[in-house]
C-alpha cells in the first residue's frame, strides 16, 4: 500500500478532475458580476506595476499598423471640421513662394494654355475699340485744345493789328443768352 502522502495527492488529483469535468464554466461566468469585480481593482496600483517600456519593446508596431484599415479611419474624419481649425494665413506665411516657383516648369505651363479657346472667349473687337477709342478721344481732345489755343493766338494778333482796346465777345449774342439761362 502506498504511503499516505502519495495517496492524498492521488485523491486530490482525482477530486480536481471530477470537479473540473462536472463544472459548467459558462454558467459560472454568467453568475460573475464583472462590474463588482472591476470596481474592486485598483487600476493605479496595477498600472504602477506595469513596465511600459518592456511592453512597448514586445509590441510589433508594423504588425499593429498593418491590421489598421486606414480608409475606415479616414472615412470617420470630418474634413470640414479639421479645415475649419486651420489658419490658412499662417500656413501661407510659412510657404516660400520663390522656392515653390523654382519647381514650376513655366514652359510646360504655357504649353498647356489653349490660346484658341482664350481668343474665342475674349471680345477682341471690344478691346481694340476701347483702346483705339481712348486713343482717338485723346487725339481729338489734343486737336481741340490746340485749335482753341490757336484761335486765341490769332485773336490776340488780330486785336494788335487792328489796335483794338477791348476783346471780342466770347460768343455770338444768341449763344450768350442761351448760356445765361438755367
Amino acid at each position: 500500500m502506498p504511503d499516505p502522502e502519495t495517496l492524498a495527492q492521488q485523491v486530490a488529483g482525482r477530486v480536481v478532475d471530477l470537479v473540473v469535468n462536472a463544472l459548467d464554466v459558462n454558467g459560472l461566468v454568467e453568475r460573475v458580476d464583472l462590474n463588482a469585480v472591476l470596481s474592486r481593482v485598483d487600476v493605479n496600483a496595477l498600472a504602477d506595476q506595469v513596465d511600459l517600456n518592456a511592453l512597448l519593446d514586445r509590441l510589433d508596431v508594423n504588425a499593429l499598423l498593418s491590421s489598421v484599415d486606414v480608409n475606415a479611419v479616414v472615412d470617420r474624419v470630418d474634413l470640414n471640421a479639421l479645415l475649419d481649425r486651420v489658419d490658412v494665413n499662417a500656413l501661407l506665411d510659412r510657404v516660400d513662394v520663390n522656392a515653390l516657383l523654382e519647381h514650376v516648369d513655366l514652359n510646360h505651363v504655357v504649353q498647356q494654355v489653349d490660346v484658341e479657346a482664350l481668343v474665342k472667349h475674349t471680345d477682341l473687337g471690344a478691346v481694340i475699340a476701347q483702346s483705339s477709342g481712348g486713343v482717338a478721344s485723346e487725339a481729338l481732345d489734343a486737336v481741340r485744345s490746340t485749335t482753341v489755343g490757336l484761335d486765341q493766338f490769332i485773336d490776340r494778333w488780330v486785336a494788335r493789328l487792328t489796335r483794338r482796346k477791348h476783346s471780342w465777345p466770347t460768343a455770338p449774342p444768341a449763344l450768350r443768352t442761351a448760356q445765361a439761362g438755367p
